[in-house]
């Protein structure tokens, strides 16, 4: 250990020193690097004014000067070069201090030599004529300056290491010496200084305290966590700055969070704005509770603040998934209104037609009419009714007696009693039928064909048809009712299995229907373990095509 912090002392400090040369090298060879170029710019200064006035003779009649001067016309062209003979030099138009110096009308450049050592700063300087002056100078680079100066450079590099070394060694040994057989986890079992041994002491008494704590934390964090990942309510602690302590698998999935949770902020683990208001609310009010949308579900999230004495530590969140409870809610209300208001529309009818017969204000010859009015109403309430009854027992989710049904023979059931209806509506009915048995609850089955073929009768237009289908597909048995009808609107398919839902309620309150057959036929279908889809295009006509699991060969088996 000793022999690691003495060269790492050594290292680092040769290190700094080695850097903070080259660091000062770079900066002094820069500086006069700048220097020079001043000079050089003051040189051509001078220079292109006793050209603009004298022109070349100011030139040719110069005493010996330590700089290169070279004069090179508009188009690159050498003019006049006192170290080189101009006639015989190259076009200088594409050196960058000649381009710089037309374009911007000064320029300057560095250009190094490697085999000679030397590096050569030009400066160039445009002139009215558009001609350009050049200075130029040779100066050592700096790595020939490095080696001019490494005699300097060797004794301070010497000095450095000895004067490092030394205390390097001593400060090691000075650090090392009273820690070296110290045991952090058991300081008691060597104590070289007993000055230490109170401080030892103490460190052993926490050391075992910690165990304990560590152990009794780890024991009671796993106990929590197999709680809280066996709930479905979702749970979240935070600290004091909204950082997460512990979240369950069931707050991840009811956020619908990707984050993994732990040691994140809230604000990553759930962006939603109305959680993070109610967060705030419940900072200011000790607590707050609301219903959130998220993904798609309703939360009930209450948010709690923990207290430890007078401080505040951090929250709870509790995440109650109230989705199931909260649509049930709705289709409470939503059912009540619309039975409220389907049973209070013929209740009017016959309590306005009753009326009017009691108090004598219908003409004879119109009282059958009135009487009429009654009875169709009375029937409509009775039909709203046993729909309504329905509905209830399938929502009961009892599990009915389940038997083998074939649907060949409930499609023929059913029509025997709507064929009056098709004839008198003008539609014609066709059949394709074949064998396709279920095992489901008879009456059940027959409410799903009885209300899709009712539909496809009364939505239908006058001379249009209905053609049914029984098959076995696969391991699938399904009906099939098409009909030429009205059809549904794209936007309106969605819907059509809702109760009271109409997507035509004129055509619907004309036909007697009361907007729960589709309704009926959706829980019917669930009850037979089966499914159902919806093809329709406006004003052509719908199909619905139910699905069952089949019972393959049930026939041949009953008959053998």
């Amino acid at each position: 250990m000793t022999k690691k912090i003495f060269q790492s002392i050594l290292q680092s400090s040769l290190l700094i020193l080695v850097i903070a040369l080259a660091l000062v090298m770079a900066v002094l060879n820069r500086y006069f690097v700048d220097l020079e170029f001043d000079t050089l710019a003051a040189e051509a200064q001078m220079t292109a004014e006793g050209i603009e006035l004298n022109g070349l003779d100011y030139l040719e009649g110069l005493d010996s000067t330590s700089y290169r001067l070279t004069w090179v016309a508009e188009d690159g062209t050498v003019l006049y070069d006192n170290q080189a003979d101009a006639a015989a030099m190259e076009n200088h138009g594409s050196r960058e201090e000649i381009i710089e110096a037309l374009q911007t009308g000064t320029g300057k450049a560095e250009r190094s030599s490697d085999t000679l050592g030397v590096k050569t700063l030009y400066y160039a300087r445009r002139l009215s004529d558009r001609s350009v002056i050049r200075v130029a100078v040779d100066r050592d680079t700096i790595l020939v300056m490095l080696v001019k100066m490494v005699s300097p450079l060797l004794w301070i590099l010497l000095a450095a290491v000895i004067l490092a070394s030394m205390v390097a060694r001593r400060a090691a040994e000075k650090i090392v010496a009273p820690l070296n057989e110290m045991n952090l986890e058991h300081p008691l079992d060597k104590v070289q200084y007993d000055e230490i041994r109170p401080l030892l002491t103490r460190i052993d008494h926490q050391n075992r305290q910690i165990d304990e704590q560590m152990d009794l934390l780890e024991q009671k964090r796993q106990e929590f966590q197999q709680i809280t990942a066996g709930i479905q309510e979702g749970l979240i602690i935070l600290n004091s700055r909204d950082e997460v302590l512990s979240i369950n698998p069931a707050a991840l999935n009811l956020l619908d969070s990707t984050v993994t949770g732990e040691g994140q902020n809230i604000r990553t683990v759930c962006r939603d704005q109305h959680l993070i208001e109610l967060l705030d609310t419940a900072k200011e009010k000790n607590s707050a509770e609301d219903l959130l949308e998220i993904g798609g579900r309703v939360l009930k999230v209450s948010i709690s603040r923990i207290h430890s004495a007078d401080n505040v530590d951090g929250m709870d969140i509790l995440i109650v998934d109230n989705t199931a409870d909260y649509q049930a809610e709705q289709q409470r209300r939503e059912f009540t209104a619309n039975v409220s208001h389907e049973l209070k529309t013929p209740l009017q009818s016959i309590m306005g037609s009753a009326e009017l017969l009691q108090n004598h204000l219908v003409p004879a010859d119109q009282e059958d009419v009135f009487l009429s009015r009654i009875q169709k109403e009375a029937a409509r309430l009775l039909t709203l009714i046993e729909d309504i009854i329905r509905l209830s027992q399938l929502d009961e989710n009892n599990e009915l007696p389940r038997e083998a049904v074939n649907l060949k023979d409930t499609v023929r059931e059913t029509l025997e009693g709507l064929q009056g209806r098709a004839e008198k509506a003008q539609v014609t009915v066709n059949q394709h039928l074949e064998d396709a048995w279920i095992m489901a609850m008879p009456r059940l089955a027959y409410e799903i064909v009885y209300n899709l073929v009712d539909n496809a009768i009364r939505y239908n237009r006058s001379g249009g048809s209905v053609d049914i289908t029984t098959r076995i597909v696969g391991q699938k048995a399904e009906l099939i009712v098409t009909d030429t009808g009205i059809g549904i609107p794209k936007k309106n398919l969605s819907r059509i299995f809702e109760r009271f839902y109409r997507v035509d309620k004129s055509h619907s309150r004309a036909t007697g229907g009361t907007g729960l057959g589709l309704s009926i036929v959706k829980h019917a279908v669930q009850k037979c373990s089966g499914t159902i889809r919806v093809e329709s295009q406006e004003g052509k006509g719908s199909t619905f095509t139910v699905t069952f699991p089949a019972i393959e060969h049930y026939q041949k088996k009953t008959t053998a």
